[in-house]
């Protein structure tokens, strides 16, 4: 999405964990014209956030954030659960993450009256899944702050829209060991996310069917939607 929105006389600003794969996206984003200052931080460390948020937007004044961060450990090999420490790290990256990159540029942007934030949830916010509870619970986390965030802030001026994607292929999904349905490709997983929000789409969700699905398992009676969904 960075290289997506990369081109003359737009400055972005892009953080990540890892600094080598953060240089190569700063320097393809470069390499189309843009303006790029990157730096290598971890969403879950709050203080660092809202320093170069803030610093950021003093220079000049965002007009589009998009909070993005996710992991997901899932379950172990021998089928065990993931433990506390492991789900304690992401719901701190995947839930607090997207809230200490959003929080921070609130009061200015409310200020302004103005601006567009998307945040990034998952289609695994519709229904708990047996092999990731609490990366499900992360992102229902996610889709409710957003939804939330979209209704109180709209009336001022911010339009909020929730990013709600399904498999396509990255990283993650390469390392994830069970069934994927309905996998879109990455170039069209970017191409939804940036045609939705140039509309200023209060919902981005993709794959519909998947999403549908995982609705409708939602609404079953838990004795009927339990063994469908392992």
């Amino acid at each position: 999405m960075a290289v997506a929105y990369a081109e003359p006389g737009r400055r972005l600003g892009l953080t990540g964990r890892n600094a080598d794969r953060l240089a190569a996206v700063a320097a393809a984003c470069r390499s189309k014209g843009a303006t790029v200052e990157a730096v290598a931080m971890d969403v879950a460390d709050a203080d660092a956030m809202t320093a170069w948020l803030q610093g950021f937007d003093a220079a000049g004044s965002v007009d589009l954030l998009i909070a993005n961060a996710g992991i997901s450990a899932g379950t172990r090999p021998d089928g065990g659960p993931e433990g506390m420490a492991t789900a304690r790290q992401v719901i701190q990256t995947n839930l607090l993450g997207i809230m200490n990159t959003v929080e921070p540029l609130l009061p200015r942007m409310t200020a302004r009256g103005w601006g567009q934030i998307a945040v990034v949830a998952s289609v695994a916010a519709y229904r708990g899944l047996p092999d990731s509870p609490s990366y499900c619970a992360s992102k229902a986390g996610v889709m409710a702050y957003g939804e939330a965030l979209r209704a109180g802030l709209e009336p001022m001026g911010i339009r909020v829209s929730v990013v709600v994607p399904g498999f396509f292929v990255s990283p993650m999904s390469v390392r994830h060991m069970g069934h994927q349905m309905f996998v879109v490709s990455e170039a069209c997983a970017v191409a939804r996310v940036v045609r939705g929000l140039s509309r200023r789409a209060r919902r981005i969700v993709f794959p519909r069917r998947l999403a549908w699905l995982l609705q409708a398992g939602a609404l079953l009676p838990a004795w009927l939607g339990d063994p469908i969904i392992r």
